[in-house]
């Protein structure tokens, strides 16, 4: 991995962006400049471009459960809670409460879990049977059941679940895996959200803005705008681009000094030309078989959305694309937690398991790393009318492929599930094992921003050494 600072060794002579687009906007030709800027190799030594080191994951896909799903009704079954039923806490279990955020929730009256639970696999571990088709594949998921954080909101727990702090203003892994690694299809781009979110969590925060996430909100329709008009000719839009480019140049010219924002503008323009002609192919679902969507579940209306998007993460990892993360709405179940965890789960379920099981049958099982979770747990108390509040004291998350040894769990919650009491780990450690799933140690990974070099895991974190096989 190449520090920011250093010195790169590279067979291209060294031409900064700036000079290049001072010659584009004195005549250089379009194709020459596109050659150009297509490549994510740094015109700089100050931009890391590397690959994961060999045996390790080079794409993740990031199944963002987002609103927060209940560990004690999915993969952290607790016994204790169904004979505690509409009891209180006992005094025991409070006093193992590490974390501020979990204090006041710990006097509410404790609520069963209403599904059912079973073993699948080898393995023998249970999954509740809201993930029934995902606990198909249990012998190779690697449960953590003791992440922690500090946030009770939403929007701040997506943050830290993304970024590893709750204020939103540090680069989302996604960007840091991108800048880190480069992309592998100059085509498309190297991060991909299907499905949206708030934007630090797929922004660049203080990494240059060419490595912010693309968003895509409607998998089946692929990136807005994509498809030239049709009284438009690739000749046309190549004309276009090439004024742009000079108008920018100058424009860039006569700021005198670096602008990240400007650089990104100018190489999306190449990019989105690039696309027009070859993305539509990536993001063309119809091509997949009738079986194929079937396993995806994009056959049925109730999992055609995200059956769906999770189809076009395999395709895009396929071609390159280093990090996709994939958004699942609905976890957010504080009145009716049999309706909204059986709705959210209704949708998702059934295509997380057919993405499994595709990337599998592809030769994409090593290459990729998946990770299941949302931005907290829920609470074993009740809340309203049969739903649970947020609990971000000790909840579940899973790995798998990449390297990662499945059947397993990692960590514990204590007997009724409010808080983490045996390896308490927290996002960044969890970040730290993802980036190390890639090849990239934490501390190897830097940018050097305001007299600080900054690493993805900001005060470091601790990878979680007995999830890898």
């Amino acid at each position: 991995m190449t520090n920011h600072d250093s010195t790169m060794t590279t067979t291209q002579p060294y031409v900064s962006r700036r000079e290049m687009l001072q010659r584009s906007a004195l005549g250089m030709g379009w194709v020459a400049a596109a050659g150009l800027m297509a490549s994510d190799r740094p015109a700089t030594a100050k931009e890391p471009s590397t690959v994961a080191a060999a045996g390790h994951a080079t794409s993740v896909i990031f199944l963002f459960m987002a609103g927060g799903p209940s560990h004690v009704d999915t993969y952290d079954p607790k016994p204790l809670l169904t004979r505690l039923d509409g009891q209180q806490t006992p005094e025991s279990i409070r006093k193992t409460f590490r974390s501020s955020a979990v204090q006041g929730n710990g006097t509410r009256k404790l609520m069963a879990s209403p599904f059912r639970f079973r073993r699948y696999g080898e393995s023998g571990l249970p999954a509740s049977e809201l993930v029934r088709h995902t606990a198909e594949h249990i012998d190779d998921l690697c449960f953590v059941r003791s992440l922690q954080h500090e946030s009770v909101i939403h929007v701040p727990g997506e943050y830290v679940m993304t970024t590893g702090t709750i204020g939103g203003d540090r680069p989302s892994l996604g960007a840091w895996v991108h800048y880190g690694l480069g992309t592998e299809n100059q085509n498309l781009p190297g991060f991909v959200v299907l499905g949206g979110g708030p934007r630090p969590t797929h922004a660049a925060g203080f990494l240059p803005a060419k490595f912010h996430g693309t968003v895509i909100q409607n998998a089946a329709s692929g990136i807005p705008n994509l498809n030239l008009p049709a009284s438009s000719s690739l000749s046309d839009r190549r004309h276009q681009l090439s004024l742009i480019r000079q108008l920018n140049a100058r424009h860039l010219e006569r700021k005198k000094e670096a602008d990240s924002e400007l650089e990104a503008r100018i190489r999306s323009y190449e990019l989105a030309f690039r696309m027009q002609v070859k993305a539509p192919e990536a993001f063309d679902l119809a091509r997949e078989t009738t079986e194929t969507k079937k396993l995806y579940g994009m056959t049925s209306k109730r999992t055609a959305d995200i059956g769906a998007r999770c189809l076009l993460a395999r395709r895009l990892v396929e071609r390159g694309v280093r990090f996709v993360q994939v958004r699942v709405d609905g976890w957010d179940s504080h009145d009716d937690l049999i309706g909204g965890h059986g709705a959210a789960s209704g949708k998702s379920d059934k295509p997380i398991s057919g993405l499994l099981a595709d990337l599998k049958r592809r030769g994409l099982w090593q290459k990729t790393l998946i990770v299941w979770g949302g931005e907290f747990g829920r609470t074993p108390g009740v809340e309203k009318k049969g739903g649970r509040d947020h609990s971000p004291g000790g909840f579940t998350m899973w790995l798998a492929g990449g390297g990662i040894r499945g059947g397993q769990t990692i960590g514990r919650t204590d007997e009724v599930g409010y808080t983490a009491i045996d390896r308490v780990l927290g996002p960044n450690d969890f970040h730290a094992t993802m980036l190390q799933a890639m090849g990239v140690e934490q501390h190897d990974l830097n940018f050097t921003h305001r007299g600080r070099k900054e690493i993805p895991t900001f005060n470091g974190g601790k990878v979680i050494s007995e999830a890898f096989a």
